[in-house]
């Protein structure tokens, strides 16, 4: 389990554009914003113990070492954006594509079979 030694903040500027902000420890953080509790339920043991802190959303990992927190309205957007991300189309190989393919497999070992022969 690697431990996470990066704090990662993602805010909203006034122009609308991301601000992004690292932090090496939790210190300055606690200082800005009040902790109300920690982490205990997280899929990711190495954010167990982590503080959850009154007006962001977090903790959450990203990467091997950081711990992202995110403000209400960029996790709302970074949300909205992910869930309207078309998954690409899968394509499928037709009945007629798959028999084609099973008879040019079979010629090709009839004519490796004659050959040894």
């Amino acid at each position: 389990m690697t431990r996470k030694d990066t704090f990662r903040i993602v805010t909203r500027s006034s122009d609308g554009s991301l601000l992004i902000r690292d932090y090496p420890t939790s210190d300055p953080l606690l200082k800005s914003h009040c902790q109300v509790g920690t982490d205990d339920c997280s899929t990711d043991l190495a954010l167990r113990g982590m503080p959850v802190f009154r007006g962001l959303i977090g903790p959450m990992p990203e990467g091997k070492n950081v711990v992202r927190y995110e403000s209400p309205d960029v996790f709302e957007a970074m949300t909205k954006e992910w869930g309207a991300a078309k998954p690409r189309k899968r394509t499928r190989r037709s009945k007629k594509q798959i028999e084609e393919d099973r008879a040019a497999e079979a010629a090709a070992a009839e004519a490796e079979l004659a050959a040894v022969n």
